[in-house]
């Protein structure tokens, strides 16, 4: 009977957490869109409806690009776990957009990760968690290799007035950080957890470097689409830089993926850095903002009403005994 009704309990907890996670995400996006701030979603539809580009095939053309990006996204995620699990196509679609709808509402995604550990075994959730860590350090780093080619070129060109501060203090913290990681390797407590370094190291030994160069061609790739889709979203608003739009949107997503941020605030990071940036270019700022909240619309808030289902969907896996 205590088994009975502790299982019965758990599943009903779950269903709220379902639920509330669900609830929580739409009530996020619903702020975000109509909150009264300096630029509201009726200034955006009418920005958007004012430029005769914006086409049904533009349209169309700018949701393929999402499914693209969203689709090398599930792959990567697809070849990293089957390191250790078999998954399908299915199941890795809805391990990663589920995932993304539960991680809104944490600083820089980070929930994420328990969220995809919750759909396996308990054994094999820090696994699981190593490879998304694996799956977004290929993202940061094409998105850092080739953000600092552009900023380089966009200083050089433009020479911005830069938060001098800001970067000693970004970059004091970085030290910090990797000093106190690198501490806490050679600390004594650490010899304690030697058996799961020892672990950890077999298992990094076991991912083949077939899956690493796929993980990092399709965040490549990644990159690719969202940027060519940011530069044809300028194409539509009229906005012709040529060369320097690639400079700057490499620019811009190097600045905004380095800044601490609740996911959900992801549009307004972008487009305050998005708004310096291209005013340097000459940019009108309600355009550029247009831009940013167009691309949040495609490629996060579609995705995570689709992700919502794939959360109600949701069962814990069954343990094996």
């Amino acid at each position: 009977m205590l088994k009975a009704i502790s299982y019965k309990t758990k599943q009903f907890l779950l269903v709220l957490l379902k639920l509330g996670l669900v609830v929580a995400a739409f009530y996020f996006i619903y702020h975000k869109l109509f909150e009264k701030g300096n630029f509201q979603f009726e200034n955006f539809l009418h920005i958007v409806t004012n430029f005769s580009s914006i086409s049904s095939f533009a349209v169309i053309f700018l949701l393929l690009l999402s499914f693209l990006n969203w689709y090398f996204e599930i792959m990567k995620w697809q070849t990293l776990v089957e390191c250790i699990s078999k998954v399908t196509f299915s199941q890795a679609t809805a391990q990663t957009l589920g995932a993304l709808t539960a991680s809104l509402m944490t600083p820089n995604r980070i929930g994420d990760y328990g969220a995809k550990a919750m759909y396996y075994q308990p054994h094999l959730r820090k696994k699981i968690m190593f490879l998304n860590l694996i799956g977004n350090s290929a993202q940061m780093g094409i998105t850092t290799i080739l953000g600092v080619i552009g900023f380089v070129c966009f200083t050089l060109h433009f020479q911005p007035t830069l938060n001098y501060t800001g970067i000693f203090i970004w970059a004091t913290a970085a030290i910090i950080t990797i000093s106190g990681l690198i501490w806490a390797f050679r600390a004594n407590w650490f010899g304690k957890k030697r058996k799961s370094f020892k672990k950890l190291i077999h298992f990094i030994n076991t991912i083949s470097k077939k899956t690493i160069i796929k993980t990092v061609l399709f965040s490549l790739l990644r990159y690719l689409i969202f940027s060519f889709q940011f530069y044809y979203l300028l194409s539509l608003f009229d906005v012709n830089l040529s060369y320097n739009a690639m400079v700057a949107i490499s620019t811009m997503y190097l600045l905004s993926s380095i800044i601490p941020s609740i996911f959900i605030f992801d549009v307004i990071i972008k487009g305050g850095v998005a708004v310096y940036i291209f005013g340097l270019l000459g940019v009108p700022e309600p355009l550029i903002l247009s831009v940013v909240t167009f691309m949040w619309i495609l490629n996060f808030v579609l995705p995570s009403v689709i992700g919502s289902y794939h959360v109600l969907q949701f069962k814990l896996p069954k343990t094996v005994s």
